[in-house]
């Protein structure tokens, strides 16, 4: 696979994560670029829901249309609590949380770059 192709992949999977999240009402969704960052994925994808429930809702719908739509099969870990629950898109790494679990560990810190506003970032 080409590093052309493999990005094209990426991009479509994020682009199908993005509308599936705005699709269900997420939150404060903020995109990181991780290409040449990270080894673990091109793309990392954080987002609230208002609820547990609205949370669980998100991430099952999200992986859903993932695999019906791109053939993507997820990993989805923390959906038994619902107060966090990461995906793993392959290419695109999704974490869903509640806002006060969002605010306690404040990934959006770790991941963008000095000086880079934690708001709604576009790619």
């Amino acid at each position: 696979m080409t590093a052309a192709h493999h990005s094209a992949t990426s991009e479509t999977i994020l682009d199908a994560i993005l509308s599936s999240l705005d699709d269900d009402k997420a939150e404060e969704i903020v995109t990181i670029d991780l290409r040449g960052r990270s080894e673990m994925a091109d793309w990392m994808v954080i987002c609230s829901g208002r609820s547990t429930r609205q949370v669980v809702s998100i991430a099952e719908k999200l992986t859903d249309r993932l695999k019906q739509g791109q053939g993507v099969l997820c990993k989805v870990e923390g959906k038994e609590s619902g107060d966090w629950v990461l995906i793993d898109a392959g290419d695109v790494i999704v974490h869903v949380f509640r806002p006060e679990v969002r605010e306690f560990y404040q990934l959006e810190k770790m991941w963008l770059p000095q000086g880079q506003s934690a708001g709604a970032t576009e790619r």
